[in-house]
C-alpha cells in the first residue's frame, strides 16, 4: 500500500490565484486554519498575466462614471447572457477590494492630486481601471500572497490534486501528490474551496497560463456537482501567434484603451462590417467616426 502523508485544515483552498488567495484570506480572518495548494509556485498563478487593471467605479479620473455605468458596459459586452446578479455585484462591490487591496499594500499609479488613477480599456465607456503600470496582475498576487502569509495559512507549493474526498454527499477533503518527488498527501478539511481558473490549456495557442488544463471543473464533476455555462471560455481577446518565439502572449487590452486598432490580414479594420442593430447608435460605422471616440 503507498504511504501518504496526512494534513488537517479547517478551510482548504484549491489554487493560488487572485480568487483562492482572497478566498483563503477571508476564511484565515474568520480564525480558521487554512491551506493553499498550487500547481506551481506561490506568486505564478495565471492572475499575473492581467496586467491592465482592475475594472472599478471609482470616477477618479471621470465623475460621470458609477456602478450603474459599469453594470451596463459589463451587461452589453457579454451581450446580455451574463448572470446580471453577479454582473451587479462585480459593478458594486469593485471600488471597496480595489481600496482593500490598497489598504494591504499594493501601490497603484497615482493622480496629480494622489487619487488611484484610472485609465481607457476596451468595453469601458470611462476611464475606470485602476492600475500599477502594466503589471496589476502581479501586484494584486504580490499583495494577497503577502497579506496571507501574513495570517498564517499554510501554502503547499508544487501540489497536484488528484480527487476529491467525499464522506456520504459531504466533500471532506482532497487527495494528491508533490509534483517534485512525487509523494502522496492527503489533506483533510471541514471545508473545499475550489479556485483553479479556466480551461484554456484546451487550444493550442492561448496565452493561459499552463496551469489552466480544467481541473477544478474535473474535481468538482466528479464529486456530484452539476456545472453550468460551460460554453463560456475566458479568453484575452488579442494575443501574438506568430512568430513562434511568441505565440500565445498576450496584448493587453490597454492598447484599445489607447487607439489601438484591430486589421485582418488584408490591412482592413474588419470590425465596422457586424455592428449588432441595438448598439448602433452609440458605436462608430467608419474609421473618421472612429478617431473621434479616442
Amino acid at each position: 500500500m503507498a504511504e501518504y502523508v496526512t494534513h488537517e485544515h479547517d478551510v482548504l483552498v484549491i489554487g493560488a490565484g487572485g480568487a483562492g488567495l482572497r478566498a483563503a484570506v477571508e476564511a484565515s480572518a474568520a480564525g480558521v486554519k487554512v491551506a493553499v495548494i498550487t500547481k506551481s509556485l506561490l506568486g505564478k498563478a495565471h492572475t499575473v498575466m492581467a496586467e491592465g487593471g482592475i475594472a472599478a467605479a471609482m470616477a477618479n479620473v471621470d465623475e460621470r462614471d458609477s456602478w450603474r455605468v459599469h453594470f451596463a458596459d459589463t451587461m452589453r459586452g457579454g451581450q446580455y447572457v451574463n448572470n446580471w446578479r453577479m454582473a451587479e455585484l462585480h459593478a458594486k462591490e469593485a471600488p471597496d477590494c480595489v481600496r482593500e487591496l490598497e489598504s494591504w499594500g499594493a501601490l497603484f499609479d497615482r493622480t496629480p492630486d494622489g487619487r488611484i488613477l484610472q485609465r481607457n480599456f476596451g468595453g469601458h465607456k470611462y476611464p475606470r481601471l485602476a492600475h500599477v503600470g502594466d503589471r496589476t496582475g502581479l501586484e494584486m498576487i504580490r499583495t494577497l500572497q503577502d497579506h496571507g502569509i501574513h495570517l498564517g495559512i499554510d501554502v503547499y507549493m508544487e501540489h497536484t490534486v488528484v480527487t476529491l474526498l467525499k464522506d456520504g454527499d459531504r466533500v471532506i477533503g482532497a487527495f494528491g501528490y508533490d509534483r517534485e518527488r512525487g509523494r502522496f498527501h492527503l489533506f483533510r478539511a471541514k471545508a473545499v474551496v475550489l479556485a483553479t481558473g479556466g480551461v484554456g490549456r484546451a487550444y493550442k495557442i492561448t496565452s493561459n497560463s499552463w496551469e489552466y488544463t480544467g481541473d477544478g471543473h474535473s474535481l468538482a464533476y466528479h464529486a456530484g456537482a452539476e456545472l453550468m455555462d460551460m460554453e463560456f471560455l475566458q479568453f484575452h481577446p488579442t494575443g501574438m501567434i506568430w512568430p513562434p518565439s511568441v505565440r500565445g502572449i498576450l496584448v493587453t487590452e490597454g492598447v484599445r484603451g489607447e487607439g489601438g486598432v484591430l486589421r485582418n490580414k488584408d490591412g482592413r479594420r474588419f470590425m465596422f462590417d457586424d455592428i449588432p442593430p441595438l448598439y448602433a447608435s452609440s458605436t462608430a460605422d467608419n474609421e473618421e467616426d472612429a478617431w473621434r471616440y479616442t
